[in-house]
């Protein structure tokens, strides 16, 4: 029973901690389960875990571009750079059109095959169940795992379906935007509120016939930079090229992600960009319970449909339904009518 769920808990943790990958796939396969008893030992899990966790060091990094501008060759070739750099990389795929349709891109790791068999590099590729809201509970649990594995460096990609940016941008240090070289009119493809997230923007496939394309594109997303607030007064978001054929390019991207680190860190503020995340993401979760609430307490589906039949004939406004719907889930035990607090004219409030 519990203790024996205790026993394999502290069994998996050590093992995490000493950086086996098995012990990884296996606590990561734990935290993506929406079995309400696997939730419980993930809960478990991460509490063991954590205290051990290396705050100085690691560094996530969202990365993001719509399908065709070479996301997996730049990550591939930026896992191996850094690498080299003495880091331990975890690449993270997070796509929500798998969430609907309930397949997973098991592409991944055919995609990066040079990283995948790096022992230096841990690939995940993305869980196949669940709601964009899931991505976010799910990627953050999971990042802190591989940090508590020794990966300092997690590099979270998106297969850019436009919500997808916003939640991954707040779960990341640094988040990447890779735009291709044709960005069709200017940039009127780009959304500019996923502009204004990025740190750093890279102009991809800057080689042969692209390459004056590929500048030009940089230069209209620098003009479009310099109109927009940077996210950070401590941080100038840079834009650059680059091509899969120059093994410079990774050098550079890789150069400019440690810059931002060094800088971000030494003004103190990223670790205020990291508070002001896990603010938003405490309420987020506490959303995300009480919406479970909402689906299994007892009761509470039906008085949904209920209401929701009297709302459609106009019977009540919906406004006051949900209230209800509220209140039967945070008091279980309605007051009845006639009882203090029943009434906003009663003594004491209400």
């Amino acid at each position: 029973g519990r203790a024996a769920s205790m026993r394999s808990a502290s069994a998996l943790a050590a093992a995490l901690l000493k950086g086996e990958r098995r012990a990884l796939s296996k606590a990561i396969t734990l935290v993506e389960s929406t079995r309400p008893a696997c939730r419980e030992s993930a809960d478990e899990l991460l509490a063991l875990v954590l205290p051990h966790r290396d705050r100085v060091k690691p560094l996530r990094i969202g990365i993001s571009g719509a399908p065709g501008t070479g996301k997996s060759t730049l990550i591939e070739s930026l896992g191996l750079e850094l690498a080299d750099r003495g880091h331990r990389v975890a690449v993270l795929a997070v796509d929500p059109s798998s969430y609907r349709s309930g397949g997973s891109v098991l592409g991944d790791k055919t995609r990066m095959l040079q990283l995948s068999a790096d022992p230096r590099a841990y690939i995940r590729p993305s869980p196949a169940q669940g709601v964009l809201g899931g991505v976010a509970r799910h990627t953050e649990d999971v990042t802190l795992l591989c940090e508590c594995a020794g990966y300092d460096r997690v590099i979270v990609e998106t297969v850019g379906v436009g919500q997808s940016e916003v939640v991954v941008a707040g779960l990341v240090d640094l988040f990447l935007l890779l735009i291709p070289p044709a960005a069709g009119d200017g940039l009127q493809g780009i959304k500019r509120g996923i502009m204004e997230l990025a740190d750093l923007i890279v102009v991809t496939k800057c080689d042969g016939g692209l390459a004056a394309s590929a500048r030009a594109v940089a230069e209209d997303v620098r003009a479009a930079m310099r109109v927009l607030r940077p996210r950070d007064a401590a941080w100038a978001p840079r834009v650059m090229t680059a091509s899969c054929h120059d093994p410079r390019s990774a050098a550079a991207v890789a150069q400019a992600i440690e810059e931002f680190h060094t800088t971000m860190a030494s003004a103190g503020a990223l670790q205020h960009r990291r508070r002001e995340q896990a603010a938003g993401r405490v309420l987020e979760h506490a959303r995300a319970e009480l919406l479970d609430r909402i689906r299994t307490t007892p009761g509470v589906p039906a008085l949904v449909s209920a209401l929701a039949a009297e709302t459609a004939d106009g019977r009540i406004a919906s406004t006051t339904a949900g209230k209800k719907v509220a209140a039967a889930v945070l008091n279980p035990d309605p007051p009845r009518l006639g009882q203090p607090g029943s009434s906003c004219g009663s003594a004491g409030g209400g």
